[in-house]
This record gives structure tokens, sequence and C-alpha cells, in this order.
């Protein structure tokens, strides 16, 4: 399998719903919860693509576009842009959408840098 086959094939969605109890005194998902799903799905997205324990190393600027209500839908998307000796980068998009219309936009955007490693947690090359 190429690396672009292996890329299309790691890329990873998770769908959640706002519930009211993830989200901060202005009734929005709080963005450390963003932050923790959105590392999750990176996370997969890394694994699904190195099939390697993988660690979290960074994360990059997290953008905060919209607020995400209580009451919506987020659907988070991984994809693995970027893959060098022993790390590789993952984005992550987070959409809204209206539960009741099919309103759907973009609420945030961050990168994550994972680090493939053997059992002693010493880097190792991902390809």
């Amino acid at each position: 399998m190429t690396t672009e086959e292996r890329i299309e094939a790691a890329e990873t969605r998770i769908f959640k719903a706002v519930f009211p109890n993830t989200t901060n005194h202005y009734d929005t998902l709080f963005g450390g919860t963003a932050m923790q799903l959105m590392d999750e799905v990176a996370f997969i997205a890394a694994t699904r693509f190195a099939r390697k324990r993988v660690v979290t190393v960074s994360s990059d600027k997290i953008d905060f576009k919209k607020p995400i209500p209580a009451g919506t839908i987020v659907e988070l998307i991984g994809r693995v842009s970027y893959v060098g000796k022993t790390s590789m980068k993952v984005s992550v998009e987070i959409y809204t959408e209206q539960m009741y219309s099919y309103e759907r936009e973009k609420a945030i955007v961050g990168d994550f840098t994972f680090v493939a490693i053997d059992e002693f947690k010493k880097p190792i090359q991902i390809l």
C-alpha cells in the first residue's frame, strides 16, 4: 500500500452529540473538551496510519472559529497531513450540525504531532 493510500485509509471520523454536561457557562462546548476530542480522533488516525504505538508530542494552533452550542451534533475528522521519519502530523477539523436542519459549518481546526515509539518508549521509524 502506498503512503497516499495509507493516509486515505487512516482518515477517521467520529460523531458526538453536545450535551449540557460538556458545555461552559455560555452553553457552548468547553474548549478543553473540544481539545480532548480532537486529540482522541488524531490519535486514532495516527494509529490507523502507522499501526504502531504512537504518543502525542504537541498540538499546534488550534483555532476556535465558531462556538459549538449545546444541542448540536459535531463531526470530528482526523487526517494525516505529514509523515516524517519518526513523527507525523494529523490535522483535525470539527464541524457542527444543527440537529433538526441540514445546517453545517466548520467550527474548530488544529494540528497534532505524534511520534511512533517502541516497547521502551523510544522513537522508531513510522514507515
